[in-house]
């Protein structure tokens, strides 16, 4: 533990001390106001209705993908990977880069793993009802602490991840960031075709799960992990995914 702590700081000094900015006032203020309008324009009324057959169909078979634990096993899939290539490579630049990856893959694990754990954390002190409960407590249903299923609405961990990964995939891939985007937002609103969550949960929870991955690229750039800042005060990874070998003519 005193190595690990030694190298941060190491890292830290050599990167700077200043502390970046974590952005949070537009993504409050943003995720507020859109969370506040789904509560009072929307909530009530996709719940009243009647989900089409294709809507549940869509919802039930993509919903899934909203989970953690895939995503978790193949972050530390590739962890080991790029752990033994580390070892095995010989050329220094190959095994910089072996390192690299590693620290990505550490970098979407932590971003999926505590993001998911805090929003959980969330939920339970919250305590709002499922829409499946709307009949009962209505859209201002709340039961804070009863660490009941059914008073774990809101935020959606599925949402939490899904803004997640895509705030990661769009840092790390910038080029794909609308494609990325499209597919999560798809992928986030299958837990209302399925009745598990409100509009406002879902986004609530992709909000979160956005600025959490933003946030932790931040703190990683402060210690040169993964990412640096742009001269916007936004990260940027330090350098490209793929690897590519020099040919000498």
């Amino acid at each position: 533990m005193r190595n690990i702590s030694a190298w941060l700081k190491h890292r830290r000094a050599r990167h700077g001390n200043a502390f970046p900015s974590l952005h949070w006032k537009p993504f409050l203020w943003v995720t507020a106001s859109l969370v506040l309008l789904a509560l009072l324009a929307l909530d009530t009324p996709l719940d009243a209705a009647r989900m089409s057959p294709a809507a549940r169909w869509f919802g039930r078979g993509f919903t899934d993908y909203g989970k953690s634990d895939w995503i978790l096993y193949a972050c530390l899939f590739v962890i080991i990977q790029s752990g033994v290539a580390f070892r095995a490579l010989r050329r220094r630049r190959e095994r910089m880069h072996a390192l690299f990856i590693s620290h990505v893959a550490f970098y979407a694990f932590a971003c999926i793993a505590l993001s998911g754990i805090s929003a959980n954390l969330l939920k339970r002190l919250i305590g709002r009802a499922r829409p499946v409960h709307f009949d009962d407590w209505g859209v201002f249903g709340f039961s804070p602490l009863s660490f009941d299923a059914k008073f774990e609405s809101f935020p959606s961990g599925h949402s939490t991840t899904l803004g997640a990964l895509f705030m990661i995939l769009a840092l790390l891939l910038p080029r794909h960031r609308l494609l990325w985007g499209v597919i999560a937002v798809w992928l986030a609103a299958t837990r209302v075709m399925v009745g598990a969550h409100y509009p406002s949960d879902v986004i609530a929870g992709f909000a979160y799960g956005t600025w959490f991955s933003l946030a932790t690229a931040i703190v990683f750039s402060r210690y040169g992990l993964v990412f640096r800042l742009s001269a916007e005060g936004w990260p940027i990874p330090r350098q490209k995914l793929t690897f590519s070998r020099r040919i000498n003519a």
